[in-house]
């Protein structure tokens, strides 16, 4: 039975960044770490910085290897495939899905109007979250069903005028990505984009999978009142074939990081994809969302949160700076936030 505690945040930092730059960040996550999650970390290619601690009724300090649930940051490695089977023409970012998947995007919605770039980009109109889906008799769900489970929803707006976030149309790019390629999109998200990176610490997991691998950062829900947390852990509570290709994979804040380094660095995609990748909608590309500093330019990255109670963020500069953040709860409306703790981390880089 899950329970219910109260602890009282002690905070620990830990880290080796140069000094100024180390008590800068220090300065905003001990702030976002006084209204986040009962703990919180910032990571960079230098220094990792802990307040709080991954672990209640424990002083455990968040670290660069522990493995986390990176929710919707899931989206940047669906989209990466798809963008390299762009490269190999066998998908075309402007043709309509049912051209892959005739018969698929239906119902309520119509695959011949549909793009792949509008699924991409959220600007498809689907709906955004998987509602009545039957699980199959061992609990875990299949892509099909979970596609076809939301076609009877009503749409969020008409296919190209509105940029509104959809899990459900993540969940047909998965349906894509097995199709051209007749391999799980688990499989080829992992032959593609996480073995040749070398991002060992970073997996899509096998239906009815729930574990994370150790060291883990435990997860929490709940909230908290002044000092004191309310928590009811979270970690195992999803089945995570539930959220597939839109938010199932796990990483740490080191595999997260060198990840986004390397898509923004021309390892995963071709330029003329990447480029794509950063065309924007209202700050959003494909997958990448456009995010400006406090002291000029931009990053490029994404968030992503799950019940299992994390939510983590990844940020990266095309002058090679690079960031990932994270906190063990996935409710993380505070202020300043975690793209004000990354903002200052890349700022001070």
């Amino acid at each position: 039975m899950k329970r219910l505690t109260a602890v009282v945040c002690a905070f620990v930092l830990l880290g080796v960044a140069p000094a100024k730059a180390d008590d800068a960040v220090r300065t905003v996550l001990d702030q976002y770490a006084a209204q986040a999650g009962p703990g919180v970390a910032v990571h960079t290619a230098r220094y990792t910085l802990s307040a709080g601690t991954g672990k209640i009724n424990e002083q455990r300090a968040i670290t660069a290897s522990d493995h986390f649930r990176i929710g919707s940051q899931t989206k940047t490695f669906t989209a990466a495939v798809v963008l390299q089977l762009v490269d190999e023409h066998r998908v075309e970012l402007d043709a309509p899905i049912s051209r892959y998947l005739p018969g698929v995007v239906s119902g309520n919605y119509n695959g011949d109007v549909i793009t792949v770039r509008q699924l991409l980009q959220h600007t498809s109109g689907l709906v955004r979250d998987v509602r009545d889906a039957r699980a199959n008799p061992d609990g875990t769900f299949s892509l099909a069903e979970l596609v076809r489970s939301a076609m009877d929803e009503p749409a969020q707006s008409a296919p190209g005028a509105a940029l509104n976030y959809s899990n459900v149309g993540y969940l047909v790019l998965g349906l894509l990505i097995e199709k051209i390629t007749a391999k799980p999109a688990g499989t080829v998200i992992t032959e593609r984009i996480i073995s040749p990176l070398g991002l060992t610490q970073t997996a899509f997991p096998a239906p009815g999978d729930r574990a994370l691998s150790t060291p883990f950062l435990n997860g929490y829900i709940g909230g908290r009142l002044g000092p004191f947390f309310f928590w009811t852990e979270a970690t195992t509570s999803q089945e995570l074939s539930f959220w597939s290709t839109a938010g199932a994979m796990s990483s740490t804040l080191d595999d997260i990081r060198r990840f986004y380094r390397a898509l923004l660095g021309g390892q995963v995609v071709s330029p003329a994809a990447l480029a794509e990748m950063r065309r924007t909608v209202s700050s959003y590309g494909l997958a990448l969302a456009e995010v400006p500093l406090t002291c000029g330019g931009v990053a490029w990255g994404h968030n992503g949160s799950l019940p299992t109670g994390h939510y983590s963020l990844t940020l990266a500069t095309d002058d090679g700076r690079s960031v990932s953040v994270v906190t063990n709860t996935n409710q993380p409306g505070s202020q300043p936030s975690a793209i004000a703790v990354a903002d200052k981390a890349l700022c001070t880089s």
